[in-house]
This record gives structure tokens, sequence and C-alpha cells, in this order.
């Protein structure tokens, strides 16, 4: 038998669902795809169920590359959304935009996730100097309250799966300490500084 090409190209939650249904046919385990895809969307909608109690949706820059900045678009805006914040930059199903030091600094987020594309947290720790260089970082509101968050992007957020329903339990975490705990802390994400 011939293989078959399946060709994935999500943009946002709804075609990562989509993605995962497509191969589940073409491995001809459509209900094993199905099983998985409604529990992933039950576990997102429990997160985004507790964090609406929040008394505050932080306003959140999630920063997926640092030099140039480069905001986190495609499915990071839904999962900040869900995991109780307000997503600044980017609008959910469209690419990652360019990011411009005086746009971050006018809006001056609550909340900073760094989580370069193909990153590991290690790997973001080496380019933090990169930031701190710039006069517009140490004036951010999320620099100085220690709200600046370092998140692994390689193993968790730039991987359209299964894994972006644990990276929406990173970034509740990071929101939402009281209402979320789900271990993450250490391995998944740290706090800057």
């Amino acid at each position: 038998m011939a293989p078959k090409l399946v060709s994935l190209e999500p943009d946002d939650l709804a075609d990562v669902w989509a993605d995962m249904r497509r191969v589940g046919r073409a491995l001809r385990v459509e209900d094993a795809a199905h099983a998985a895809i409604v529990g992933l969307q039950a576990r997102l909608e429990r997160i985004r169920r507790i964090a609406s109690l929040a008394p505050h949706r932080p306003t959140v820059a999630a920063i997926e590359w640092i030099e140039p900045l480069m905001a986190g678009g495609n499915w990071m805006p839904e999962l900040i959304e869900a995991a109780g914040g307000e997503s600044l930059f980017a609008t959910a199903g469209q690419h990652s935009p360019w990011l411009d030091w005086s746009a971050l600094a006018a809006a001056d987020p609550e909340v900073i996730l760094l989580l370069p594309c193909g990153f590991t947290i290690a790997q973001s720790l080496a380019d933090v100097p990169l930031l701190a260089a710039r006069p517009e970082w140490a004036r951010l509101s999320a620099v100085r309250r220690g709200r600046v968050f370092v998140l692994d992007g390689h193993h968790y957020f730039n991987r359209p799966g299964p894994r972006l329903v644990e990276s929406a339990e990173m970034v509740a975490e990071i929101l939402n300490p009281d209402l979320f705990a789900f271990g993450h802390e250490g391995r998944g994400w740290v706090r800057l500084g």
C-alpha cells in the first residue's frame, strides 16, 4: 500500500482539532481521535470556566521572538483568553505579528510571557539580556512587578497538537495561581528573576 500524505497547517485551535480528526481518518482510528479531541476540549473548557471566576483579566503580551520582537499569534490568543487573560498584539487564527518596542511600551502589559518559537526555557533565558538592554524594558509594569515568565515554547506552545491544553494550564497557573495548580512550574515555565 502506498503511503498517504496528510498535509497539516493549523492556524487556530479549531484547525488543530480538525487536523487531529484528519490524522485519525488517515490512520483509521476516527473514534480514538474523536475521543481525544473531546477530552482535550473538556479540559480547556474547565480551565475557561474556572478562570472566569477570577476578579480581573490581566493584559498579557506573549512574546514569540525576542530580536526582533514578535507577538504570539495563531492559537496563543485563544490559550491566553481561556486561561483568564486579555491577549495583546495578536489575533487568534492569524500568524504572529511583528511587534514594535514603542507598541509594547505603550500597552504596558501586566504580564509578559516569553516563549520564543522553538526555544526551551534555557535557550530563552540566554536571550533575556537582549530584552534587558532595551531602555523600555525596565519601565514595563510586568518587569517592575516581577510578572515576566519564561515558558518552554519548543515543547508546549509552538507545536500545534494535544500539548496545547497543557500550555493553557501553564498560562492559567501563571495568571491565576490562586485558582490553578497543575504542577508545571519549573518544568514548563519559570518566573524571570
